[in-house]
This record gives structure tokens, C-alpha cells and sequence, in this order.
């Protein structure tokens, strides 16, 4: 199967959310470096909230990036910013205040490149603001990240130019401006926080949401470009969802869920009708009745998962076991997705 224009659009977006994943990383590593720079204990206790969320926002990035179910590699520059700003961050050439600017500008840098995703996902594909929906939370908490840091400046750059304390209202200012933003973030926000310890059934239903979301576009289209392009993405998620499931999920549920061997046998059946898809041309008159004949196997498996594997996973796995499962089903679908791409 060639690649389309829009197939090129979805690997452009891998490479966004790559670049983001690299720069979270340099968020944490500044805000570790500013917080032992700092002596004072107001803005510590700031930074100290920022590292937290944003040791949070990472993981909420490993999940979007698997659930999204393309890789993507961070641009060289970005690559070459990293270094430059670690250099800068732990030399001495900066004063404390121009050091904190860099992170500021930084934490723009994401808030811009996770919008920019979000409104690229809209119009490549409706399946790619599912997968990526957990991205408003990191993008909503950088934003009222900036804020706190425009006062931070406002704090060590009037002590560096005068030696004395700026008047302390701004403080009042900012928490104003982060209350706006939570005001109208509100909902999303609240409905895609703690990511970072989802536990499995989440990740699983967020999969069968994405790939039902893929079914919808397939059937409101007849253009054989876009056919293609949408089930080469049915069948990356399937695979490595199926597989995924298949290392870690089902094992596990065996000793529970005495229709566990269903569950492989049902995958088993869609892998087949995925390899007899792969084979046909998107202009085929029977195309379409096969990814329905697909469509139909997918959603018995989804409601026998969802219906009756979901209360066992519940009953009988903590929260704890459960977060757990879904760090070891990233970890696989991540490895999965990597072995696709090589082939």
C-alpha cells in the first residue's frame, strides 16, 4: 500500500508529537535545574508544582503518542535546541532571571505545537482527535504554567535591575488569569486529567473508540485515496492492539474469565479478515463489504471485551494492578508499532 497525501499529514503530526515529547523532557530537566538555583521559597514551591505536572504531562504524552499509533522523530533542530538550552541552563552565562525567560519561552513553544496538533487532528482525521484528546490537559496546564512564570520574571528581573521587591499584587494578577483559563478550559480539562495512571480498561476502550471512529470514516467515503488511507490506520491499531492484549491483557485474565480463549480466537478471525483486506484494491466492489464483514467481527469482540471481561478486570485487579497492566500494554503496543514501522 503506497503512502497518500494524507498519510503524509498523519507522519507529520508523529513528528510534532515527538518534538513535544522531546521538549517535556527539557522542561523537567530546567525546572529540576531552576528549582536547586533558587533560593527563594515562594517561587520554589511554584516550580517544585510545575515539575510535578509536568512529570504527570509525560506520561500523559506516552499515552497520546501510542494511542495516536504513529511514530514520529523530533526534527534535528529540535534536537539541537535541547542541547543548546541544557548548555545555557547549566552554565553560567545566564543570570537566574534570563534562565527562566528560556523556560518561559519554552513553555510557549508546547502550548503553540500541542494547539498546533489539536487543529492539524481536526482536519486530517476524526480518529486522530480521539487518540489525541488527552493532549488538552498538558496543553491547558502549560498555559497556566506561563502564567505563573510571567510573574516569576516580573519578581527576579525588577530584584536584578533594582535590587528591591516588586509590589507583590501581581501575584493576585496571575492567579486571576489562571482562574480565567481554568474557566474556559473547564470540562476538558477536567474530563482528560491524571492520564498518566489510567488504568486499562481506559486504554482499551480509548482503542476501540478510535478504531470505531475510523469504521465512521471509511463508510462516509468512496474516494479510494482516503479508503486506503483509513484502513492502513485500521490495520497498525488492530494489529497492534490484538497483540498488545494478547502478551499482556489476556494472560493475565485467564485464571478469571473462563471465555478468555474466545477473545483469541475472535482476534485470530479479524487478523485473517485484515490479511484479505491488505490484499484488495481500495477501488474493489468488494472492499467495502469486507471492512463491514471486519466492522461487525470488531464490535462483537468489543462489546464481549467491554460487557464481560471489563467486570472481571474490575472485580479482581486493584487500581493499582490495573495502572500497572496499562504501563506493561503501552510498553508492548509501543514495541508493536515500532516493528511495523520497520516492516
Amino acid at each position: 500500500m503506497v503512502l497518500t497525501l494524507d498519510d503524509t499529514k498523519r507522519t507529520a503530526i508523529a513528528g510534532k508529537l515527538a518534538d513535544v515529547k522531546v521538549l517535556q523532557n527539557l522542561l523537567i530537566a530546567n525546572e529540576q535545574t531552576l528549582i536547586n538555583a533558587c533560593t527563594d521559597q515562594d517561587i520554589r514551591k511554584r516550580l517544585q508544582d510545575m515539575l510535578e505536572d509536568d512529570r504527570k504531562n509525560l506520561g500523559i504524552l506516552d499515552t497520546v503518542i501510542v494511542q495516536y499509533g504513529q511514530k514520529g522523530e523530533p526534527k534535528q533542530t529540535t534536537q539541537d535546541l535541547v542541547k543548546q538550552t541544557q548548555k545555557l541552563m547549566q552554565g553560567s552565562e545566564l543570570t537566574l532571571y534570563e534562565k527562566f525567560v528560556q523556560h518561559e519561552l519554552l513553555k510557549h513553544a508546547q502550548v503553540m505545537t500541542g494547539l498546533l496538533i489539536h487543529k492539524a487532528g481536526q482536519i486530517v482525521g476524526a480518529d486522530i482527535e480521539v487518540a489525541i484528546a488527552p493532549l488538552n490537559t498538558v496543553n491547558f496546564e502549560n498555559r497556566a504554567h506561563q502564567e505563573q512564570l510571567k510573574g516569576i520574571l516580573e519578581v527576579l528581573g525588577t530584584r536584578e535591575l533594582t535590587g528591591q521587591e516588586p509590589d507583590q499584587g501581581f501575584w493576585g494578577r496571575v492567579q486571576d488569569a489562571i482562574a480565567a483559563l481554568s474557566g474556559v478550559a473547564g470540562s476538558v480539562a477536567t474530563q482528560s486529567s491524571d492520564q498518566s495512571d489510567v488504568g486499562i480498561r481506559d486504554l482499551i476502550r480509548a482503542d476501540h473508540n478510535k478504531v470505531n471512529m475510523l469504521f465512521s470514516e471509511i463508510e462516509g467515503t468512496n474516494d479510494p485515496q482516503k479508503l486506503q488511507e483509513y484502513f492502513g490506520q485500521i490495520y497498525k491499531d488492530l494489529t497492534a492492539h490484538a497483540e498488545a492484549e494478547e502478551q499482556v491483557v489476556y494472560p493475565a485474565m485467564r485464571a478469571y474469565y473462563t471465555d478468555t480463549q474466545e477473545l483469541y480466537d475472535e482476534q485470530a478471525e479479524m487478523k485473517q479478515i485484515l490479511s484479505q483486506i491488505k490484499a484488495l484494491s481500495p477501488a474493489a466492489s468488494e472492499f467495502k463489504e469486507r471492512i463491514r464483514q471486519l466492522k461487525d467481527a470488531v464490535q462483537a469482540h468489543v462489546r464481549q471485551e467491554e460487557n464481560d471481561m471489563f467486570p472481571k478486570l474490575r472485580d479482581h485487579f486493584s487500581d493499582a494492578q490495573q495502572e500497572q497492566m496499562a504501563t506493561q500494554f503501552k510498553t508492548a503496543k509501543s514495541q508493536i508499532q515500532d516493528r511495523l514501522a520497520a516492516m
